[in-house]
C-alpha cells in the first residue's frame, strides 16, 4: 500500500479550502483527513489538535490580508491608500470567507506569532497613513481604527449582517469617507 506524504502546509491548505467552500464550522479533522485521503490520526503529525488547526487558519488569513493590503497600497498615499486598502480587505473576505472567519476563533492574547501577524496588518495600514503627517502614536490609533472599521464591515457583510436594501458599496464608501475625515481631523489637531 502506498502511503501519502503529507506536510503541515497541505493540511492547512485542505482545511482552508473546506472553510472557504463550506464555512468554518464545517471544518473538522475528520473532514480534512477525508479531503486529503488519509485517516484522521495521520493529521496529528502536522497539527496538534483542532484548536491548533483553527489557529493556523487564522494565522494564514492574517498573512494573506497583510499581503493584499500592502499590494493595494503600492504607489498610493493618504485617502487613496485608505480607500484601496478598504477595498482589498473586503475582497480578501469575499475570496476567503471561511478562512477569514478563523481570525475570530482563536485568541491572539498570549500568542506571540498571532500577535505579530495582527501587528503586521496594523503596520501596513499605518505605513499608508504617513502622508497624513500624524505623530507615531496617532498613526497607530488611526490604523487600529481602520482595522476595526474594515473588519467590522466585512464581517457583517460576509454574514449577511446588512439586511437593509441600501447599496452596500455606497455604505462602505461612506464609512471610508468618515475614516478619512477623522484621520484628517487627527492630523489637523496634531498640527
Amino acid at each position: 500500500m502506498n502511503r501519502r506524504t503529507l506536510d503541515t502546509e497541505q493540511v492547512v491548505e485542505a482545511a482552508a479550502t473546506l472553510a472557504d467552500v463550506n464555512g468554518l464550522d464545517a471544518v473538522t479533522l475528520t473532514r480534512v483527513a477525508e479531503k486529503l485521503g488519509v485517516r484522521q490520526p495521520a493529521l496529528y503529525r502536522h497539527v496538534d489538535s483542532y484548536d491548533a488547526l483553527i489557529r493556523a487558519l487564522g494565522l494564514r488569513a492574517r498573512e494573506i490580508l497583510a499581503a493584499r493590503l500592502s499590494e493595494a497600497a503600492v504607489g498610493l498615499a493618504g485617502d487613496d491608500a485608505v480607500r484601496a486598502m478598504g477595498r482589498a480587505w473586503r475582497v480578501m473576505v469575499r475570496d476567503h470567507p471561511g478562512l477569514y472567519a478563523a481570525t475570530d476563533r482563536y485568541p491572539c492574547a498570549g500568542d506571540a506569532e498571532l500577535d505579530e501577524a495582527v501587528g503586521r496588518v496594523v503596520q501596513v495600514l499605518g505605513l499608508a497613513l504617513v502622508a497624513y503627517g500624524l505623530a507615531d502614536d496617532d498613526r497607530v490609533h488611526a490604523a487600529r481604527s481602520m482595522r476595526s472599521a474594515f473588519h467590522g464591515f466585512a464581517h457583517l457583510e460576509s454574514g449577511d449582517g446588512h439586511p437593509h436594501p441600501v447599496d452596500l458599496d455606497e455604505s462602505f464608501d461612506r464609512l471610508v469617507d468618515l475614516l478619512c475625515a477623522g484621520i484628517h481631523q487627527m492630523a489637523g489637531v496634531a498640527a
